[in-house]
């Protein structure tokens, strides 16, 4: 292969959970993937996010499905579409987080049972589940990806209950990964800086998260939509066809300060 090639995402096709907006990561991960030629079916959550969402998806000429994560029927039904439509799937990119805000607000100490488990069943198990029901229809080398953050391995001011979350995510990305490597399927977790995201703007004082990462970050400034793409673009890529299992970050280097 010519390093070109190596590098290039035509005739890779995929599937990426989670788009909200222009400003979300998984519609980053997708403009760049296009860009690079890949094919792929996207998703949202829900009919409003659809009106919003659905003129992005024609943007990059991609179809768009509803997909509710608590829904194990909506998932598999992506999951089948996809495999129907694509033939095989080279890449998966689950971009999905949520918490209820009680639980979210307050102490990890004080956190509900019943919001604990929604936000680990959403945020981290369905990972899992886009995973096994992929499995099947993967490609030889094919790729799946999640995002983390830095909370997973650091007690971050306000990141409460995402934390022990994320910190499980990161930990379900390295069993698939040992799960999966016999089959060739590479396995991996993004870890971005904070950026101003919906899902973000849901955790307190995000504003003064965000300044402090610019600040402290070797590169002074927060990352972009299209550089966590670039990354998510990367490990799709044969460039990338020697690692598996880790959380790589895209934060302007923010997680080696302190």
């Amino acid at each position: 292969m010519t390093p070109e090639s190596l590098f290039s995402l035509a005739g890779k096709r995929g599937v990426i959970i989670g788009l909200a907006n222009a400003h979300s990561i998984a519609y980053g991960c997708a403009a760049v993937a296009h860009a690079l030629g890949a094919q792929m079916v996207l998703s949202c959550l829900n009919d409003k996010a659809l009106q919003f969402v659905a003129p992005l998806a024609e943007q990059l000429q991609s179809p768009l499905l509803v997909c509710d994560v608590e829904k194990e029927d909506e998932l598999e039904r992506l999951i089948q579409f996809a495999a129907d439509r694509m033939g095989k799937i080279d890449f998966l990119i689950h971009s999905v987080a949520w918490a209820p805000l009680t639980d979210l607000h307050g102490r990890v100490l004080d956190s509900s049972a019943q919001g604990f488990l929604q936000a680990m069943n959403i945020s981290c198990h369905s990972f899992a589940r886009a995973a096994r029901l992929s499995e099947p229809h993967l490609a030889p080398g094919a790729s799946l990806m999640t995002m983390s953050y830095l909370g997973a391995d650091e007690a971050v001011a306000h990141y409460g209950l995402m934390g022990p979350v994320k910190a499980a995510l990161e930990s379900l990305v390295r069993y698939l990964a040992v799960e999966m490597g016999p089959a060739g399927t590479r396995v991996h977790a993004i870890s971005p800086g904070p950026v101003p995201t919906r899902a973000a703007s849901g955790l307190q004082e995000f504003d003064v998260l965000m300044e402090k990462a610019k600040t402290n970050a070797p590169l002074k400034r927060l990352v972009t939509l299209q550089e966590i793409g670039q990354l998510a673009a990367f490990l799709i890529s044969d460039a990338a066809s020697g690692m598996t299992g880790q959380t790589l970050y895209v934060d302007g280097g923010y997680h080696i300060v302190n």
